[in-house]
């Protein structure tokens, strides 16, 4: 099955577990064709498709409940409940039970592929090698949360950059339209559990944002409140495409919210599954944090050893599979990530190729 392929099965599959925004998901086929790196974003169905072909010794390591579709703009930050500023994965759309290489793999492809693009200014094999001894060494020492307080100065400078000002950040939240029709309830009494008091009037519109999740809908109440902004989002979630590609009967529940809340984490207060929509807060240092709003003079190699170490903290949410992942990886070559990445990113490549020439980019 080629990528066309897959991607129209799956999409007609997705359809039959959630609504689809066709608009939306036009936009994301023109994305997917602007370079590899948002391909790669967009397109974690045909990942979990080419992972056990290209990567079948790998795709046999110890399962623990993943992340799935993690890559180097899956991280972000946001406020826990003393409120202090914390960085980590931001985003557990496909979390499912995968193989634990799959997350390192896919983080490294989308490494080797940015620095490919221009996003990130490392050598490959020093990107695989940061990734890599930073998870290690997070399992080592049983993991701890990026709290960008007293330590991680240099994180939170990134963290704090300029393109992520409020004002900049409000006046494209303010710029979205209102929504126009009926919305469901259950969406609109989850939003309002997650505001300041469930009476504040606010201004509900549609947000259209990520890419692997762009099609999906999105809600968000902006309101005034105490002399500023606030804003909460409410997306809807389908199973992983993980149950799609294997053939595997539709999972009883979406397993976002037990990911989170078994990793060695500061919480997100607001972050909360209700029926099938994810809720959180939106402002400017709650969300995710893209390539091109990085600051200039940053240190690559301690930002992908922090983005491995922030994978073992996800995984160290599976202490029974702990000791099982310690003893895989000791038995791996010294170069099997940036092998294995290597192998990833050229399968990915191709069907990039494929899908350009398919949209007559």
């Amino acid at each position: 099955m080629n990528v066309v392929k897959a991607t129209a099965r799956y999409e007609h599959w997705l359809s039959s577990h959630t609504p689809l925004v066709k608009a939306d998901l036009r936009l994301k086929h023109q994305q997917m064709a602007t370079s590899v790196f948002p391909f790669l974003r967009a397109t974690f169905y045909r990942w979990v498709q080419l992972w056990p072909e290209v990567c079948p010794d790998l795709a046999q390591a110890p399962k623990i409940l993943a992340v799935g579709d993690l890559h180097v703009e899956n991280f972000g930050t946001w406020r826990d409940v003393e409120g202090r500023l914390v960085w980590g994965v931001n985003d557990f759309d496909e979390a499912c039970h995968l193989a634990y290489t799959n997350d390192l793999v896919r983080l490294a492809v989308s490494a080797l592929l940015a620095i490919e693009e221009g996003h990130l200014a490392a050598k490959a094999k020093d990107a695989c090698f940061e990734i890599l001894d930073g998870y290690s060494k997070s399992l080592v020492a049983y993991g701890r949360p990026f709290v960008l307080e007293e330590e991680n100065r240099w994180l939170r400078l990134i963290a704090l950059a300029e393109l992520r000002d409020p004002e900049h950040f409000w006046e494209k939240i303010d710029a979205l339209s209102s929504v126009k029709g009926e919305v469901s309830p259950g969406v609109l009494s989850g939003l309002e559990h997650i505001l300041p008091h469930p009476e504040l009037t606010y201004r509900l519109v549609r947000r259209i944002a990520g890419l692997g999740s762009l099609g999906h809908l999105r809600f968000v109440a902006i309101a005034d409140y105490c002399g500023g902004k606030i804003a909460r989002e409410a997306k809807l979630l389908a199973p992983s495409a993980v149950y799609w590609a294997y053939g595997l009967p539709k999972p009883e529940e979406i397993l976002y919210q037990a990911v989170v809340d078994r990793a060695v984490r500061c919480q997100d207060p607001f972050v909360h599954l209700h029926g099938h929509w994810i809720l959180r807060r939106l402002s400017p240092h709650c969300s995710r944090i893209e390539l091109s709003v990085l600051p200039k003079d940053r240190d690559e190699c301690r930002l992908l050893f922090s983005m491995g170490w922030e994978t073992a903290n996800i995984h160290l949410g599976n202490p029974g599979a702990v000791k099982r992942i310690r003893k895989h990886l000791s038995k791996q070559k010294a170069n099997w990530l940036h092998i294995a990445a290597g192998g990833m990113a050229e399968a990915v490549k191709r069907d990039w190729q494929a899908w350009r020439k398919s949209v007559a980019v």
